[in-house]
């Protein structure tokens, strides 16, 4: 664990002084045995508690640390086996173990759980990965976006927005609106460079405190503001920011402190109508680059005039219809049932679906989809569904991911979570986290409404999976059970075919 320890000093260490470029620029090189010895000593320090993230966390470590053992375990087998993951080719480094494809996901799954607790030890740790990943991999969209993301996360945004479009050279497809990350990155950053140059215009005094260490200054005016001396703390304040700046602190701590400064100034301003008005356009600013940073620009803040539809709503306009769920594998990406699909009258499809009309039909009355990516968000849709457990992140991700005029009606929070909001089933009753085809095909059978209800394709991705090309360099995720969800699917089932599950 030395040698990746020895990589990073303390984040509030790191910022490099003004013109140096940052230590994150550049991938730093890294071998495969390094990055799995930091994993093992990280699983090792990792203990039980309440954090679901680190629990998660560890969970993901063990699973890759089962997988790498069992590579250097197996027997050799001829012409290759799918166990040897851990290789020695020509073209790797002397001495060094070169990534195969059967560990690249475990690894890349634990870099992405890291940076799900963003604390910063697990920080380090993503970084090391994407470092790993990308040592081998220069191409690797899952890198690069586990990098920009993880960059991001520490405050070193330039590198982060380095990363991102790295990201965005390798795809096609922008399912995770990376390019509007990028543009908000870069907004957010020129409103912060005008918050500081307006602060600097209006208080010229901050210069002298502004080539002093960022810790005195802002000591020295917290105390001065505490004893009621505010014209003697507005300077050393200001002059703390100023050094932030110039340092090349990172993002986060200098937004965090930009907050701070502003909640005191207007304080201080009190009922003073001069002294609010000339705050006003700070404040402004500095709301702008906090909104710019989490969702990028927003052209259209209508979204095309979409309107918002509650689950009353919803099962008004599905009342008396027929109804296919299509599912995104193999069984219906072979078929031929396009022109039967689209008899129906309505068409729900998920997630990263892929049309191809002779096989999968052409139409897509409803779009029900997870909100952590954007696939198919663009696509013209009657009703789009977008489905999340936590409130917060779902309501940012509609801010981030919705295209005005490509959908007529979006659920609102009642249709948000549909197992565990409306039917109450609790993680007791049901503890994996529910798909969305699960949660959508769980609302209509609630609902109770239509006069057919037919399953296309389900096999639970035995045939494997069928999706946008892009989406399926992703995973089958571990996180849901399709073996429960298969089973409750079967007790309901009023006849089954091959392509076919009939429920109403």
């Amino acid at each position: 664990m030395r040698e990746a320890r020895t990589r990073w000093p303390r984040q509030r260490d790191a910022a490099p002084p003004e013109g140096v470029t940052s230590q994150f620029a550049t991938v730093t090189p890294t071998d495969l045995d390094v990055c799995l010895r930091a994993c093992a000593a990280h699983s090792a320090k990792l203990v039980a508690g309440l954090d679901r993230r680190r629990t998660a966390l560890a969970e993901a470590l063990r699973h890759l640390l089962a997988v790498h053992a069992a590579a250097q375990t197996a027997p050799p087998a001829s012409g290759g086996s799918p166990l040897a993951m851990i290789r020695r080719p020509a073209k790797s480094p002397a001495g060094a173990a070169s990534l195969a494809d059967e560990l690249l996901d475990p690894l890349l799954t634990v870099g992405n759980k890291a940076l799900d607790c963003g604390y910063e030890d697990e920080l380090k740790l993503a970084v090391l990965i994407g470092d790993t990943v990308l040592t081998q991999r220069r191409r690797s969209r899952a890198g690069w976006r586990l990098r920009a993301r993880t960059l991001e996360a520490m405050g070193a945004e330039a590198a982060a927005i380095e990363a991102y479009e790295r990201y965005l050279e390798f795809t096609d497809d922008d399912g995770f609106g990376v390019a509007a990350k990028v543009v908000g990155l870069r907004l957010g950053e020129d409103r912060r460079y005008e918050l500081l140059r307006g602060l600097e215009r209006d208080c010229p005094e901050a210069a002298a405190f502004a080539v002093r260490p960022v810790t005195e200054s802002w000591a020295e005016g917290l105390a001065l503001r505490a004893s009621g001396d505010r014209d003697g703390a507005r300077p050393r304040l200001i002059g703390a920011l100023l050094a932030q700046e110039r340092g090349g602190a990172p993002v986060t701590e200098l937004q965090d402190a930009m907050s701070q400064y502003l909640d005191l100034a207007m304080e201080a301003a009190g009922t003073d109508p001069d002294a609010v008005a000339g705050l006003t356009g700070l404040v402004a600013l500095y709301a702008e680059q906090r909104r710019s940073r989490m969702r990028g620009p927003v052209e259209d803040p209508t979204f095309g005039g979409v309107r918002w539809t509650t689950v009353g709503e919803f099962r008004n306009r599905i009342a008396g219809k027929s109804i296919c769920l299509i599912a995104n594998s193999q069984r219906v990406g072979t078929s031929s049932m396009g022109a039967e699909i689209d008899g129906y009258d309505l068409v729900v499809r998920f997630n990263s679906y892929r049309i191809d009309p002779a096989a999968t039909g052409a139409r897509t009355d409803i779009h029900a989809t997870i909100h952590k990516h954007g696939f198919n968000w663009d696509q013209e849709v009657h009703t789009r569904l977008v489905f999340g457990g936590v409130s917060g992140d779902w309501k940012h991700s509609l801010r981030n991911r919705l295209v005005p005029g490509a959908q007529q009606y979006l659920g609102d929070e009642s249709l948000r979570w549909p197992l565990r909001d409306i039917g109450r089933v609790g993680a007791d009753v049901w503890p994996a986290i529910p798909t969305t085809g699960f949660n959508m095909l769980w609302l209509l059978d609630h609902l109770d409404v239509s006069s057919r209800l037919d399953l296309i394709g389900f096999d639970f991705y035995e045939s494997g999976a069928y999706r946008l090309p892009t989406a399926m360099k992703m995973p089958i995720t571990s996180v849901h059970e399709y073996t429960s969800e298969k089973a409750w699917v079967m007790e309901r089932a009023q006849s089954v075919t091959d392509m076919r599950i009939r429920l109403r």
